[in-house]
């Protein structure tokens, strides 16, 4: 015997008396794969609209990330710019002044730049500009 809950949408609608029997019987035979169209359909938009975009971006920067050289203008994903200095396999030495430079993981570039790192201002500069 069934109980309230394990009843179909189609089977309550029969014992209500809005549709047939026989009518009920037949959409719950025709619903299988039918119902799973949509689904599929939903699947195949996010992979062609989300999935693969994202993959494909994902490719283009480790590429990036893998060509590093010394002497390449790099922005970090910090908003960080500055020069690379030094290439270890994961690690790369970033000049980001004159004279400072920072460690940083490689995978943290965010891109090449062509801005170079900010020049220290000399003293006979900063006195020039104070007159």
């Amino acid at each position: 015997m069934k109980t309230v809950l394990s009843l179909s949408f189609a089977s309550m609608a029969a014992a209500m008396g809005i549709i047939t029997p026989a009518f009920a019987e037949g959409a719950a035979a025709d619903g299988g794969f039918a119902s799973l169209i949509p689904l599929l359909l939903i699947m195949v938009i996010f992979y062609f609209l989300l999935i693969r975009p994202q993959q494909k971006k994902l490719k283009e920067h480790r590429g990036m990330v893998d060509s590093l050289s010394k002497g390449d203008k790099v922005m970090t994903g910090g908003g960080i710019y500055g020069k690379i200095t030094a290439v270890n396999e994961d690690i790369l030495k970033v000049e980001i002044a004159e004279g400072v430079v920072i460690k940083v993981k490689r995978d943290t570039v965010a891109g090449l730049t062509d801005t170079a790192p900010a020049k220290a201002a000399k003293p006979a500069d900063k006195a020039a500009a104070k007159d």
